[in-house]
């Protein structure tokens, strides 16, 4: 399904709902969501079956990744998955070996490794239990007198460094499950051996936010390098069918920020610029890729500057992440649709349901501010997605949507609501949801690009920890989808009928909101969010009557101010 609009959209416009969406109350934001998926009960109901029926095939004609077997069997629900978690989390900031040392010992040990080992049917995962329940044995601080002591004492002085050696070795085993490959030339010579497939790919340039001018540089480089490089692959007239890259704003400048709004529409647009030029040249996609929510506005500004350029007239490989899991996803299509418009070509967007969600709970906590900027319930989220790709397929004259997700419910949807299957595409993770695209692939006649991240394991691990804590948690599709235990029924729910068991409470009472963050013993100050453009006009309108004013300091002694005596 297609439409246009008979008049021209005002970005303006577009930008101010975009704001409004961001100050809206959850439930009325859902209420919205619902109403613009327009789905009936009986579209649900088939959505529900064709996604119980996508499950099945899953548990009985595949054999399932590494990953799934591994979220199945550590997930974040067991103790021993928590400690993963915080493990390779925490190992971004440790400084030195001892305290690798003093953090295994801290987040191992305590663990009971022993009863996962022989029950996943993986044998790199049964043996990374072996591993980590001989660590937890040799790091255990449980005394034990005479001889014995004395050994275990020894042991684990002497095995530290051993342990520290093998965590390294086993994210790094890991690392391969999600890297396609080391450089650019790596990844493409692996990728080529699934295109015979019907497989595309995205590539992702591992690296994360540039603290230098220096590491910004070199992000640019690789980019640059690795678009060159793509350039031979990229036999198709058609963007679409040809690889693509995707670029995150934070690694080409080190002040992404509000507060820096000037250099980053100078220096970062230069650069964005001079990297989708190099793309439109080589005939490969060019995807932005979201962040969070406080780099929105600012990120929106220098996508309308680079898509509108002049030297980037009729090209149609210019792409952007949306990310569904805040209320602000709907008006941004809006605004995407009429950037395409007024620049009369297409663009590429990619729906994603969110990477960051952690990261924007506890932002708006430590701050105090009004509202949280995702929704509290991954429900909501699934509405969400569900919601923003069928206004997506209503605006297809300007916008070609690429759907990422590994949910089946989310795949049953899509389809369902889809007029035709050449209209757009799917996306899925490297080394995650084969099994289920394999599927789809088959059965219904679909696309699916694969986006693969390129890098050394060092600059892995910040994407592997977003990865894990996005598809570890016991309400994951990817935690759920190998274990038998969980009824077909609840992998497959329907995120409509769950938001209708919430009692009309669309907040997730589990999470503390920010005003209560102290609570019982004080309320949270408020806080001001100087990345949203309303609450930075408001604070200029409060300073507007001062801002002619001449300020006088001086010190305060006996007598008054000492500016205001008589000098002798």
């Amino acid at each position: 399904m297609s439409s246009k609009p008979s008049n021209p959209v005002d970005l303006q416009d577009c930008r101010n709902a975009i704001a409004a969406a961001g100050r809206c109350d959850e439930g009325e934001a859902l209420a919205r969501l619902v109403a613009r998926a327009g789905l009936s009960a009986d579209d649900r109901l088939q959505i529900t079956e064709h996604a119980r029926r996508l499950v099945a095939r899953v548990r009985a004609d595949t054999k399932p990744g590494l990953m799934e077997v591994f979220l199945a069997e550590y997930g974040l629900s067991t103790r021993e998955g928590v400690a993963l978690m915080c493990l390779a989390e925490a190992l971004l900031r440790v400084p030195d070996a001892p305290t690798i040392d003093a953090l295994i010992e801290d987040k191992i040990a305590p663990s009971e490794w022993g009863k996962h080992l022989g029950r996943s049917s993986s044998s790199l995962v049964n043996a990374s239990t072996w591993a980590l329940m001989l660590t937890g044995k040799v790091l255990d601080d449980d005394e034990e007198g005479g001889i014995a002591g004395l050994l275990r004492g020894a042991v684990k002085r002497l095995g530290e460094p051993v342990i520290r050696i093998a965590v390294g070795r086993a994210m790094r085993e890991l690392g391969r499950q999600f890297v396609l490959g080391r450089s650019i030339e790596e990844a493409m010579e692996n990728a080529a051996a699934s295109e015979p497939r019907g497989l595309t790919y995205s590539y992702d340039m591992l690296g994360e936010e540039a603290l230098t001018e220096a590491a910004a540089r070199r992000y640019h480089l690789a980019y640059s390098d690795a678009i060159t490089a793509l350039a031979k692959t990229a036999d198709g007239d058609d963007v679409t069918v040809n690889p693509g890259i995707s670029v995150k704003l934070s690694a080409l400048h080190p002040r992404f920020e509000a507060s820096q709004r000037g250099p980053v529409m100078g220096d970062l647009v230069e650069r964005v610029l001079s990297l989708a030029l190099l793309a439109k040249s080589a005939g490969i996609g060019f995807n932005v890729d979201a962040e969070e929510a406080d780099r929105l506005d600012l990120s929106l500004d220098v996508i309308e500057a680079v898509f509108g350029h002049p030297s980037l007239a009729g090209w149609e490989g210019f792409g952007v992440v949306v990310q569904t899991y805040g209320p602000r996803a709907a008006p941004i299509l809006d605004w995407l649709h009429a950037l395409a418009e007024r620049c009369d070509r297409r663009m590429m967007v990619r729906l994603v349901k969110g990477a960051y969600w952690d990261t924007e709970i506890k932002r708006a906590q430590t701050l105090g501010l009004a509202r949280f900027p995702v929704f509290t319930r991954k429900a909501a989220t699934d509405v969400s997605f569900i919601a923003c790709a069928r206004h997506l397929f209503a605006l297809t004259d300007r916008l070609y949507p690429q759907f990422a997700t590994h949910n089946a419910h989310s795949v049953a949807a899509i389809l369902h609501m889809a007029q035709g299957r050449a209209a757009f595409e799917f996306q899925r993770l490297h080394g995650m949801g084969e099994a289920l695209y394999d599927i789809v692939a088959r059965t219904e006649d679909t696309t699916c690009r694969v986006y693969a991240p390129v890098g050394a394991h060092a600059d892995l691990l910040a994407y592997l920890v977003r990865r894990l804590l996005e598809n570890g948690a016991n309400s994951s599709f990817v935690n759920q989808i190998v274990d038998e235990g969980v009824p077909l029924a609840h992998v497959a729910a329907d995120p409509f009928e769950t938001m209708a068991n919430w009692g009309g409470v669309a907040a997730n009472p589990g999470i503390t909101r920010p005003s209560d963050l102290f609570a019982p013993r004080r309320r949270n100050s408020g806080g001001w969010d100087l990345t949203d453009a309303p609450t930075l006009a408001r604070i200029d309108a409060a300073r507007a009557p001062f801002r002619d004013h001449v300020w006088m300091a001086v010190p305060l002694i006996a007598g008054g101010p000492l500016a205001n005596r008589k000098k002798d």
